[in-house]
């Protein structure tokens, strides 16, 4: 693979395939993924602060304990993605695709969630406290021992199929 970096020194892998990849404990502050596919690759303990995710294919990709705070993951494909643990405080999460993810344990304080799909994703024990679920589709997710303190799910689906108001 070539990397090319951009003039400010930010690391751009925009639109690239990185499908299957490795990038277990890799460290891409700031990095701009947008629209790459990183599908089924190996993410764990990975660092994506502040990156550049939006469009990015992320499908069955394992993040497990990775570091996304204020990555901007808005239309990322997330289906069926390991994101158990991992730190998504301020990302932002606009539209995103989130069914069936395993999202157990994850702080997502302060994220922004509106208009995501997180149908049959796993919260269990996630943080939500501050998040924005406005519009986000919580239908069949489970939300056992999730914290949503002062989380605002205005117009989102909750699981049970119920939308709030």
């Amino acid at each position: 693979m070539r990397w090319n970096f951009k003039m400010s020194g930010i690391l751009s892998l925009e639109g690239k395939d990185l499908s299957r990849a490795n990038l277990s404990f890799a460290r891409l502050y700031f990095a701009n993924l947008k629209g790459a596919n990183l599908s089924h690759s190996h993410a764990a303990r990975a660092i994506f602060h502040g990156a550049e995710l939006i469009d990015a294919n992320l499908k069955d990709t394992d993040l497990t304990g990775a570091d996304l705070t204020f990555a901007n993951l808005s239309g990322a494909y997330l289906f069926g993605a390991n994101l158990y643990g991992a730190n998504l405080t301020r990302a932002r999460m606009e539209g995103a695709n989130l069914s069936g993810a395993d999202l157990s344990r994850a702080d997502l304080t302060f994220a922004n969630l509106s208009g995501a799909n997180l149908s049959g994703a796993n919260l269990h024990g996630a943080n939500l406290k501050d998040a924005d679920l406005y519009g986000a589709n919580l239908t069949n997710a489970n939300v056992s021992a999730t914290a949503l303190r002062w989380a605002n799910p205005t117009g989102a689906t909750m699981p049970d199929g119920t939308v709030y108001s």
